[in-house]
Order: structure tokens, then sequence, then C-alpha cells
């Protein structure tokens, strides 16, 4: 009997711009292997386009159309089977299907995210609603309708991959717009201010955020170094006021709003540049849990809920917004309010600078493979496009190096070229 397994991760190869962020080579799942064989071309490259297909296409086939084989192609009879020495002798070094197997298995694990290891995420699309060519070249943002595909990734910040959905914790809210020009990751939170603004601070907070060194106890049983950290460091005191606040567990992830926190620049075809900040605002309305009430709900309560809407035809989405400053009135709101656009510690007064409408965000996919399109996923805000760039906030400025350089440990075989990075 043939079944089907998963391609080997160490096959993979890339294919720019495509939907999925991961792209695996896949000669060990293709249709009509005899009638394909056949017909095949017996030049380099007809061979490779008879072999390869991109993720999605793997992703989609139906089991009736695959056979069992390894990761080299070959087809193979059975999963269960092994060659011994005899009937019951030892196992044979020869066992290439058996060796491959298990050396798979034990390498079908990456290390959870340092930070925002807990996680959820969906597929769906981008529109521009509101075209805005006098700010930026961004193709996305070009003309009325223009859609392109993305992903998101959900998650809680400084929980384990196995905490509890319900915490209060601050979430993640990462958007890899796919463009025709390339991928822009829009790494944002679900408040519009941050704990700091010095980048040196921050791998000390993260470690508050973790078990203690000594006790190995987590916050539930001993939050010292938190309110330690929170007290010597009085400019997280915006974000703590969020954080205790209404908002601070969110029903799901389908009920809150995300921000780019971080000052960002638009760049228009005559070279003249705004600062911007980006909000995206849910359209299921603002729902929050409240703290006595958060431990009645499932551990993956938003996993559920995101997952189930969508697979019911309940698609979430958001009305993408931005704000924007010139550079004379940065200087002049330093000047008169102490606001500086590269503090993630501040914000910018709606009243002076108001929320203009651009597009909007629809999850309306699921992942049928989390491991490799969710958990995989690589977001950078160093994977820009032109017309969007980053501004001198020291704290992005960081994130810039850091992301990419976590994602090259966590996820970056070192037999891997440095290309292979997942997109």
């Amino acid at each position: 009997m043939w079944a089907r397994r998963a391609p080997s991760i160490t096959c993979r190869f890339n294919l720019p711009f495509l939907r999925h962020p991961n792209f695996y080579h896949t000669s060990n799942i293709f249709k009509g292997y005899h009638s394909t064989t056949a017909n095949m071309s017996n030049k380099f490259t007809g061979y490779q386009n008879a072999q390869s297909r991109d993720y999605v296409e793997d992703r989609d086939t139906k089991s009736q159309e695959t056979i069992y084989a390894t990761s080299n192609g070959a087809p193979h009879p059975h999963p269960y089977g092994t060659q011994r020495a005899g009937e019951n002798g030892p196992l044979l070094l020869q066992d290439f299907h058996l060796v491959d197997l298990l050396s798979h298995f034990d390498r079908e694990r990456v290390p959870e995210r340092v930070v925002h290891a807990k996680g959820s995420g969906a597929h769906g699309f981008f529109e521009c609603t509101n075209p805005i060519p006098d700010l930026t070249v961004a193709d996305l943002f070009s003309q009325r309708g223009k859609r392109c595909p993305l992903s998101i990734r959900f998650s809680t910040v400084g929980g384990e991959s196995g905490s509890h959905d319900c915490a209060r914790d601050p979430r993640g809210f990462a958007v890899k717009f796919r463009t025709d020009e390339g991928n822009w990751d829009l790494v944002g939170n679900n408040t519009p201010v941050f704990f700091l603004r010095d980048p040196a601070k921050f791998p000390h907070f993260i470690h508050t955020q973790k078990r203690h060194p000594a006790t190995h106890l987590g916050g539930g049983d001993d939050s010292t170094m938190f309110w330690d950290y929170l007290s010597q460091n009085p400019e997280a005191v915006h974000q703590v006021m969020v954080l205790f606040g209404d908002r601070g567990i969110p029903d799901g992830y389908r009920h809150m709003n995300g921000y780019s926190g971080h000052t960002l620049k638009l760049i228009n075809k005559k070279g003249e540049w705004v600062y911007t900040q980006v909000h995206w605002k849910t359209n299921q309305g603002i729902k929050w849990i409240p703290a006595e009430k958060a431990n009645d709900h499932s551990p993956d309560h938003s996993q559920k809920d995101l997952y189930y809407s969508i697979e019911k035809g309940d698609f979430p989405s958001w009305t993408l917004y931005i704000q924007t400053m010139t550079p004379k009135e940065a200087e002049e709101l330093w000047e008169k309010q102490k606001i500086n656009v590269f503090d993630l510690t501040h914000v910018w007064p709606q009243k002076q600078f108001p929320l203009r409408e651009v597009g909007k965000i629809v999850l309306n996919e699921n992942a049928k493979n989390y491991f490799a399109e969710i958990e995989q996923i690589a977001f950078s805000p160093s994977h820009l496009v032109p017309g969007i760039e980053p501004s001198a906030d020291p704290v992005l400025q960081s994130r810039l190096f850091s992301y990419p350089d976590t994602h090259r440990h966590r996820i970056v075989r070192p037999t891997l070229a440095h290309d292979d990075i997942l997109v």
C-alpha cells in the first residue's frame, strides 16, 4: 500500500515571490510515475521540470495521486519496512530508507522563537482601497483594487510555545505582504507603544519574561524580575498602562488591532519622503477577556477561534491606515511637545496627524501544514520594498539585524547556503 511522505527539509530550493514561504524539491511525490518518466526529456532541464514542484502544488496534491518514496525519489514498498540480516537478524546499515526516515525525524523540529514563541497564522490578501502615489512608489499602494497575497502570524510575546493563549501579554501581529516587488514584512504588535526605547535594554527585558535562572519558575509563580525591571525603567509606564487595561487580554486574534509602533519612511517618485506610522484596525470590533475569566478558556483559545472562523467562511479583516509627518513637523513636535518620532514609547496625536485609510487585509485561508507554513515562516523589518524605508528609530535599527540573525540560527541548517533563509 502506497502512502504519502512529506518531502525532506534538506531538499528545499527557492522560488521567489510565490505565496508560500517554503519551497521544496519534491521528487519523492509525483503523479503518474511511469507515464512521467516515459515522457521525460533527456536534458537536465527537462528532467528537473518533470521532477520538481513548488510547495503549494505539493501541499494540495491528493493522497490518491501520490506514492511513498525515499527523499531521493525512489519508490518504496511500505513505510514500515526494514532490511535485516535474516528473518530475525540485526538491521543493515545499507537500509537507506530507515536511515533516511530516522534522520529526517531527528531534524523535524526547529528551536522555538526566543520571543513570540506561541503563535497562530493564516493566509489571505491585501487590497489597496485608497492609493497613495503622492507619498510612495511602493507598488502595492499604487492603484485602487491592487491586490497582493499575504500571510500573517499572531503571537503572544513572553510565553513559551506551550503557554496559554489568554495570558496578559502584548500580542505580536506580523504581516508578510508578497508584492510584485518582493516581500514586505510589517512586523508589529497589538499595542502602539512598547516597554523601551533603547535597543540594549531589549535582551534584559525579555529575560524578565522568562523562567527564573535559579528556581526555573515562570512569572505566574515568581514575577520579581518583571516588576524589578519596570520599577527601574519608568519609560515602560505607557505600555504597562495599556497592558494592565481592558485590552491586556484580547479575546482571540480577530478582535485586536495592529500597529507598526516604529516610525517608517515613505518615499515618492520625486525622492521626497515623510515619516509614517501604520495602523491596522480590526473590523470585528475590539473584544477582551476579563482576568478572572481567562483560565476558563482553552490554552489554545486564540488558535481555535482563528482557525474555525476561517473554516466556516467568517473571514477576519482589518482596515489599514497610515499617519504621516514631514521632517519639519517632526522637529516642531519635539520642540513644542517633547514627542520624539523615534521613541517607541510615544504615540502620534491623531488630531494633529489624522489616520488616512489605504487598504484592507483579509484572511481567507488556513494553513494545511502548520509547521511548514507558520512555524517556519520568517519575518524581518529589514524585508522592505522600494518606496518604504526604515527611520532612525534605534530599536527598529537593531531589529533590522536581530530578526534575520535569529532566523539564521533557528531555521537555517549549517549545510544550507545563506540564501536559503525561508522568506
